[in-house]
């Protein structure tokens, strides 16, 4: 089988540290043909840095030269560049979150299934070893129908300060579409994506537009902050399940991050990080954690390795774009319902 000639579009953090280096361990079945950049320098000092042949600032001149795109841009450019990439006949990864709005999620679905090529969006949670564990737990029965889910995607002082995170216009909003989205993508994916009915949500910003500001994770500024850093939602599904989420980059907690799943069902219980299972037996109570689980520890890898292979057709991708498109419009609907005050249905 040919190699599956793959461009990149937009290296700043993700592409030079996750995408190119994972898929330069792949080079036995992918080759890395171009990069592309807004920035015609930075685009030019990574292919250099990474042996790549070719670098563009206009990411359609390379389409023609291969047959998969990773995109890594600011997140309002996903569904554009993700649609072109498809009508010239191109797989997609595109980085989370699919797309700011479920409009524009609808159009890359539509754009994909047109085409008859994959389109994958970037949720990695789901290829670490602790997730894929709890998946089979859930499928074995031990948890039973899912009554109440807790997700906590929670950082202490953690504001990235770099890049364009807290660029609303560019991003589409903050701790939640940023970090809360890899959170809730996971937690649904164990649950069985069931259908969302009504959101609440809330959105803060105070700690990060507040003077004197303690941020571990570079500086920026407090005056002209826009975009949310701590974000609490509760979401009800058909079927009777709710979930409840907090998410966030700034928050006044003892711990430096808080990162679970928790799901309640009607025989037993689950807690993902680290892999527990919660039961009770003969009148008492336990929770059994896992000694050892199979995987791999950087779920970078398996990520790639999915997706090649659903592009060779050698295996079905894992994160389905209807599923991420899912995840999406929860997201707007928890900003619609800040910005209202008030519940909003689906």
């Amino acid at each position: 089988m040919n190699k599956l000639r793959i461009g990149l579009i937009g290296v700043g953090g993700i592409a030079t540290t996750r995408h190119i280096p994972t898929l330069l361990k792949l080079a036995d079945r992918v080759t890395i043909v171009a990069v592309s950049d807004i920035d015609a320098n930075r685009a030019s000092s990574v292919a250099a840095a990474f042996n790549i042949p070719k670098a563009y600032q206009n990411y359609e001149e390379m389409f023609h030269e291969i047959d998969a795109v990773f995109i890594s841009t600011p997140n309002k450019f996903h569904a554009e560049i993700t649609i072109a990439a498809m009508t010239a006949g191109l797989h997609v990864f595109c980085e989370k979150p699919m797309a700011l709005t479920s409009a524009e999620c609808e159009a890359m679905v539509s754009a994909s299934k047109q085409a008859g090529k994959i389109l994958s969006i970037g949720y990695h949670y789901r290829f670490m070893k602790e997730p894929k564990g709890a998946k089979r737990i859930m499928a074995s029965g031990a948890v039973g129908n899912p009554l109440v889910v807790r997700v906590q995607a929670i950082r202490r002082r953690k504001v990235p300060g770099w890049g364009v995170f807290t660029n609303k216009e560019l991003q589409g909003g903050g701790s939640l579409i940023d970090y809360g989205c890899h959170l809730l993508d996971l937690s649904l994916w164990l649950i069985g994506h069931p259908e969302p009915v009504e959101v609440m949500g809330t959105a803060y910003n105070a700690l990060s537009r507040s003077p004197g500001q303690v941020n571990q994770w570079g500086s920026f500024n407090p005056d002209t902050f826009e975009v949310d850093d701590h974000v609490t939602a509760y979401i009800k599904f058909a079927g009777g399940t709710s979930l409840l989420l907090e998410t966030s980059w700034s928050n006044n907690i003892k711990e430096d991050v808080i990162e679970n799943v928790s799901i309640s069902g009607e025989k037993g219980g689950l807690d993902v990080f680290p892999l527990t299972v919660n039961y009770a037996k003969e009148g008492m109570l336990f929770n059994s954690e896992a000694a050892w689980i199979p995987g791999e520890e950087d779920p970078s890898l398996p990520q790639a390795e999915n997706f090649i292979n659903a592009c060779q057709g050698l295996e079905e991708q894992l994160v389905k774009p209807e599923e991420a498109w899912k995840v999406s419009a929860i997201i707007e609907k928890i900003y619609e319902s800040t910005n209202l005050g008030t519940s909003v249905r689906f």
